[in-house]
This record gives C-alpha cells, sequence and structure tokens, in this order.
C-alpha cells in the first residue's frame, strides 16, 4: 500500500509531512514555494488524506510507509521535513534511514513523550452525524460546541469530503486515531540517534518545544540547530509562513 502524494517541481527530493488530523493540503501554499527549487512531495499519512486505511497506527509503521514511499519513487537525499506528528515520523525515518536524509527539519515538537492532548477535538469530531449534519456549516456549528477557536475547526473541516449526493464524510480514519491517539504522544526510542544536519522550529508562542527540551533535541540529533519562529504558535508554518519559509531555505541552501 503506497501512501498518496502530490509532487511538484524539479531538483532535490524535498519531503513533507504533516501533523495530527491533518493532511498534505495543508502545505500546498508553501509547497509551491518550495518547489521552485525543488521536487516536492506533499504525502498524507496513512489514515490521513487520501492515503489508505490501517487499524495499525504508531510510529515504526509511519517511518516504514514513508521507507516504501521512497522506495517507489526512488528517491534519496531528500530534505525530510514534517511538523507535530509528522515531524516525529521523520525524527524516527531520520534516524532508521540516515543514509536516505541529507537534512532534517522538525516543525513545534520534540522527541519527548506528550500526553494525550486531543481528547476534545475527537469527541467533537465522532459526534458528527452526516446523516443529519447535510452542509460544512451545520458540521462547524456542531463542532464549536466541542472546538471553540475557529481556527483549529477551519483546519478539522478540511478532512470533509463530499462521499456521494448530498452526502459529507471525513477522510479520516477517525475510529483507529481515536483508539490509537495515545502513540501519537510517544517519545523517540531512547537510542535513535541522527547525526546529519538537522533544524527544530518552534513557534514562540507554543509550548511543544520548551527550553528544557534542548538537551533531549542534541542527544538524539547532535547536529541540531533550535530556531524559534516570531508571531506563531504550534501551526508556525500556517501562522508566520514568510519567516518560517525564509528559515527553511536559509537552512537548506
Amino acid at each position: 500500500m503506497l501512501l498518496h502524494s502530490n509532487i511538484i517541481g524539479e531538483g532535490q527530493p524535498f519531503v513533507i509531512l504533516h501533523g495530527f488530523l491533518g493532511m498534505s493540503d495543508n502545505w500546498k501554499t508553501l509547497g509551491n514555494r518550495f518547489a521552485e527549487h525543488f521536487q516536492v512531495h506533499l504525502v498524507d499519512q496513512r489514515n490521513h488524506g487520501r492515503s489508505f486505511h490501517d487499524d495499525n497506527f504508531y510510529y515504526e509503521a509511519l517511518a516504514e510507509d514513508l521507507k516504501h514511499y521512497f522506495e517507489q519513487h526512488n528517491i534519496k537525499n531528500a530534505i525530510v521535513l514534517g511538523h507535530s506528528m509528522g515531524g516525529k515520523t521523520a525524527m524516527l525515518f531520520a534516524t532508521l534511514y540516515p543514509e536516505l536524509v541529507s537534512k532534517l527539519i522538525v516543525a513545534d515538537i520534540s522527541p519527548r513523550f506528550y500526553p494525550v492532548h486531543h481528547d476534545a477535538i475527537l469527541e467533537g469530531l465522532n459526534s458528527l452525524d452526516f446523516d443529519v449534519l447535510k452542509s460544512r456549516g451545520q458540521a462547524d456549528k456542531q463542532l464549536a460546541n466541542y472546538v471553540s477557536d475557529f481556527g483549529t475547526r477551519q483546519f478539522l473541516l478540511k478532512n470533509l469530503y463530499w462521499i456521494g449526493k448530498g452526502k459529507l464524510a471525513l477522510r479520516i480514519n477517525l475510529d483507529v486515531l481515536t483508539e490509537n491517539v495515545s502513540d501519537v504522544g510517544e517519545a523517540l526510542p531512547l537510542h535513535a540517534k541522527f547525526d546529519g544536519d538537522t533544524l527544530f522550529l518552534r513557534g514562540d508562542k507554543s509550548e511543544y518545544i520548551g527550553n528544557q527540551d534542548e538537551t533531549l533535541i542534541k542527544n538524539h540529533f547532535p547536529q541540531a540547530i533550535i530556531a524559534t519562529i516570531s508571531n506563531a504558535g504550534h501551526w508556525l508554518h500556517a501562522e508566520n509562513p514568510e519567516d518560517f519559509y525564509n528559515a527553511v531555505t536559509n537552512f537548506v541552501n
């Protein structure tokens, strides 16, 4: 089973991995900019976007999916960028297959363990009854009972699509993601290490990477640079795309 992707541009492969409950489309705008210099692969991870659904959902499986994707597309010497959950996949992949990764970029996630914190979001998504809800507006109104932030709801509702005439559905495999949500917070294995060029980017309004994480990051990624994107929270690439783009391009060049 091969991961779905959107491939744009030419040059060195540049693989981008979205976060939990996201999809490759979240990266389309920045992907197009990176594609002016690279062959960009916007990838949907399993149980997300247009990729296959599977009952297994843990980082070793996500990393193996990416390995198969590299093999199918004959990708070597790639820049790999991952945000949040995608950052954890990218970290593990780089430590397992360092020969395939020229540079690693991790957006707003540390190698450490994170407790479950998506409860309200998953409860809200599970409350969407598409036998009753017939429009995106109605779905948004229902989701607002669980998720107050408008921007977060719009991000989540990107998963909506028309499965048939007048019938909405979610692209994500919600049952499996709900059941395995605790695995999303799993720490990178203790002895996992990548000695290549690595950039960690954090939002200045985000708490995902704190000062206490720096030693841990350096233990796993000795060459790591840790930089902060101003005026940005966890979705730093969407909240301050200009500074994010500049930080990434300066690093890869």
